[in-house]
């Protein structure tokens, strides 16, 4: 006989899978390795039970806007990098028709200079970041306290 927490335990899942709700911080619809923005990265883990940290994200935040302005001659520099936390799976950068955790999500917003040009990154301390593009920069999370 199967136990009511076994049966439980099966229709949550079979609710959450119908709601649409993915990962911590990914869109629910959202292939991985692919976002609309271009930049999706799964992020090495820091040291706190396998969660990322603030500096590994803020390492693969400059990496990616090494790459993506090309710019070898003027090295990208954080402008700010602080621990919040985002209101929804979105990170404060939804974009429109996909459907996200709706849930807090603890990350970070790393802002980068790139030549002159201003990135705004946007990560889940689950692994995930993203390039916000400006049109789309809306909510910033409650701050936690850390920069």
């Amino acid at each position: 006989m199967i136990s009511s927490n076994r049966v439980a335990l099966f229709l949550l899942g079979t609710v959450l899978s119908a709601c649409g709700v993915g990962a911590a911080g990914q869109p629910a619809s959202s292939s991985a390795g692919a976002s609309p923005s271009g930049t999706t990265a799964a992020l090495a883990t820091g040291n706190v039970g396998g969660r990322v940290d603030l500096k590994s994200a803020v390492e693969a935040a400059l990496a990616d806007a090494a790459r993506r302005t090309g710019r070898k001659s003027s090295k990208p520099r954080v402008i700010s990098a602080e621990a919040l936390v985002w209101p929804d799976g979105s990170l404060g950068c939804a974009e429109p028709g996909v459907s996200y955790t709706m849930a807090p999500v603890p990350g970070y917003r790393i802002v980068i200079d790139a030549g002159g040009e201003t990135l705004d990154y946007r990560a889940s301390d689950g692994g995930y970041l993203t390039l916000c593009p400006a049109d789309r920069g809306g909510a910033v999370g409650s701050n936690s306290g850390t920069k």
